[in-house]
């Protein structure tokens, strides 16, 4: 939803009806992740995408059909038997998109859950998509963090009754620390062994973080590929006349500070989580040494990648393990950082390294398509 969010609240303020459409959940090698929404809006106006192109059309016809009669649907969309160029996924993939009727009445809680996401609060959406009952259907909860709820509480709405509320809620607090949207099972009353009803979430979770250590070249391009990834990125280093926002236009934020002092800092404010992605370019043993001793010993931490040559690397580890780091914490550190794409340039560069995040996170191999067999989402 958050790609056109600004389109369905600037609708909604207007006191318009839009239909949205929201991929809730994805088999085999579907397009487009859960979470993706599609917006028909009140002149017939067709925004954002549930499929890359597949079954926009049969979307917006649904759309417009929900958007007259009030009743949200749950839809699946997979290659037809007959005709794998009708409606369908010509990728093989199959989808599930729930289209719902949306506007200040239907949703009155969407003003203040697009202010939440604007200022960086976490919030979660729980909708029912499924169940026995019709009428529960479409129903919704809005789920802040205890410590971050506002005055009128920390939870909104009912999906119908306590019990699935306070199971649904539970639930959806964890999807909400881990940033994650999905489709969550749960029987007719919220029992959680049943099935019969299914709940989306959207997890509205600030932008995992990414911090770059060493204000050199290639950290202005690594800066640049992770604010394309969706990462809010900080580029630190000690040394004031290159740490600069002139150097680093694309960075959320330049901090001055020695790295292994701002790293520890960080993480003792919470605000290093398993999100959290580290690269350290420094490649000098006064920066990179107290810094990776400070970053392989949290173990919340997704990624540890550091920069340098293989001489440079093997320097590296005997000055870790002098200084006390054990086998299993030098485990997690990605040094040479990257892939072996054959990078030169910083540009280049980055890639390798947003590459490597990347294959890490979904479990890919970093080999090329082509030469396998296997699935192409892990």
């Amino acid at each position: 939803m958050r790609e056109v969010l600004s389109d369905l609240l600037r609708w909604w303020e207007a006191g318009e009806t839009v239909g949205v459409g929201t991929v809730v959940a994805t088999f085999r090698s579907a397009p487009r992740p859960p979470g993706a929404s599609m917006l028909v809006g009140p002149s017939g106006e067709a925004v954002g995408s549930v499929s890359g192109g597949c079954v926009e059309g049969a979307v917006y016809e649904l759309g417009q059909s929900v958007v007259g009669d009030g009743t949200p649907v749950l839809q699946r969309y997979g290659v037809s038997d007959d005709d794998a160029f009708a409606v369908g996924l010509t990728c093989g993939g199959i989808l599930d998109v729930f289209v719902e009727k949306v506007n200040r009445e239907t949703f009155p809680e969407l003003g203040g859950i697009a202010a939440d996401i604007e200022a960086g609060r976490p919030v979660a959406v729980a909708t029912v998509v499924e169940h026995p009952d019709p009428s529960r259907v479409g129903r919704r909860l809005v789920v802040r963090p205890v410590d971050a709820a506002p005055a009128d509480g920390a939870v909104l709405g009912s999906l119908g009754t306590d019990r699935m509320d306070d199971a649904v809620t539970d639930d959806v607090r964890g999807l909400l620390a881990a940033g994650h949207h999905q489709t969550l099972t749960y029987g007719p009353e919220g029992e959680r062994r049943g099935e019969g009803m299914r709940v989306f979430v959207w997890a509205f979770a600030p932008p995992p973080r990414m911090l770059v250590f060493g204000a050199i070249d290639f950290a202005a391009a690594v800066a640049r590929i992770g604010g394309f990834l969706g990462y809010h990125v900080t580029v630190c280093d000690a040394r004031p006349v290159f740490a600069t926002n002139s150097r680093f236009p694309a960075a959320d934020e330049v901090v001055v500070q020695w790295p292994h002092k701002y790293l520890r800092a960080e993480a003792e404010a919470g605000r290093v989580d398993s999100r959290t992605v580290l690269c350290v370019l420094t490649h000098d043993p006064k920066f990179d040494v107290p810094l990776l001793e400070v970053a392989l010993r949290l173990p919340e931490v997704r990624y540890v990648g550091a920069m340098g040559s293989r001489r440079t690397h093997d320097d590296r580890m005997k000055r870790l393990q002098e200084a006390g780091l054990t086998d299993e914490e030098l485990t997690r550190l990605s040094s040479p950082i990257g892939l072996d794409l054959g990078a030169r340039t910083p540009e280049e560069t980055a890639v390798s390294i947003a590459a490597e995040i990347i294959a890490l996170q979904w479990g890919g191999q970093g080999q090329r398509l082509t030469a396998l067999d296997d699935r192409i989402h892990h």
